[in-house]
């Protein structure tokens, strides 16, 4: 099992480490550490980037992905605006996380409180080559809702 190396920041010294809810779970919590533990409010149809206070040193060869709650998505409107967020190996800047308020309300993030989910996955390496393709496949170069939304784009009435 690939071990990650975690530097916690001074605001975030009071916080676990990145941790499953559950033991199915696939993502790690993510929590939202204030500095100050000052509380940071999302104005409805807004933005902003929520620190961690976390810093990892993922090995060479993975990723992470921030992902949203699902939780926060259904209840409140409030999602990772670039999801998934790609923390990279070589990136030793603080976690941070982009979350945008799609809803009507405005949305408060209190210190401690879990705001996404980290998900660490292994890269395969490729090589990109110039090569001749054929186009012929039973999609083709359809793409953006080319296969519909009932299903396959020839069953549509």
């Amino acid at each position: 099992m690939p071990r990650i190396g975690v530097h916690r920041l001074q605001h975030a010294h009071d916080l676990p480490l990145p941790e499953r809810a559950t033991s199915g779970a696939a993502g790690f919590d993510l929590s939202a550490a204030l500095v100050a533990k000052t509380p940071l409010t999302i104005r409805s149809r807004s933005w902003r980037a929520v620190p961690t206070g976390l810093v990892l040193m993922l090995p060479e060869g993975f990723e992470a992905q921030v992902r949203p709650r699902s939780g926060l998505a259904a209840k409140f409107g409030v999602t990772v605006l670039n999801a998934p967020g790609t923390i990279d190996a070589d990136y030793r800047g603080e976690v941070r996380v982009l979350l945008i308020n799609h809803g009507v309300e405005d949305f408060v993030i209190e210190h401690g409180m879990r705001v996404a989910q980290l998900v660490v996955q292994s890269l395969q390496d490729v090589v990109f080559e110039d090569a001749e393709l054929s186009l012929e496949t039973e999609r083709g170069a359809g793409g953006f809702g080319s296969t519909g939304v009932q299903g396959r784009a020839e069953d549509r009435p």
